[in-house]
């Protein structure tokens, strides 16, 4: 059975930081593209950050460039979103995604992240 489970969300102080975690079970995702999303209510849901499995490479939001950053750790089938001097702005449900380039498409259940003034 394909799943992604994320875990670390929670309540934290503006400034503060969160470590989110991303298991992967069912299938190998060193051969997807793993990704973190967010999404508020009434909002879609938006890109944080994404890490390719060729190569490596990391793209960002300009919201988060500098603040949070995604990791993985392929012999573990786990994805990382480290994010530091959170803002209320950051609030959110945060989603894990996984694609691959042959267009299957896997989505965790979400974590709450709320970030206190």
């Amino acid at each position: 059975q394909v799943q992604l489970v994320e875990s670390g969300g929670g309540l934290v102080q503006s400034g503060g930081s969160l470590r989110l975690s991303c298991v992967a079970s069912g299938f190998s995702h060193s051969y997807y593209d793993m990704s973190w999303y967010r999404q508020t209510p009434g909002n879609e849901r938006e890109l944080v950050a994404v890490m390719r499995s060729s190569g490596g490479s990391k793209t960002y939001a300009d919201s988060v460039k500098g603040r949070f950053t995604i990791s993985r750790d392929n012999a573990e089938n786990t994805a990382y979103l480290e994010m530091n001097m959170l803002t209320p702005e950051d609030t959110a449900v945060y989603y894990c995604n996984a694609h691959s380039t042959w267009g299957r498409n896997y989505w965790g259940q979400g974590t709450q992240v709320t970030v206190s003034s």
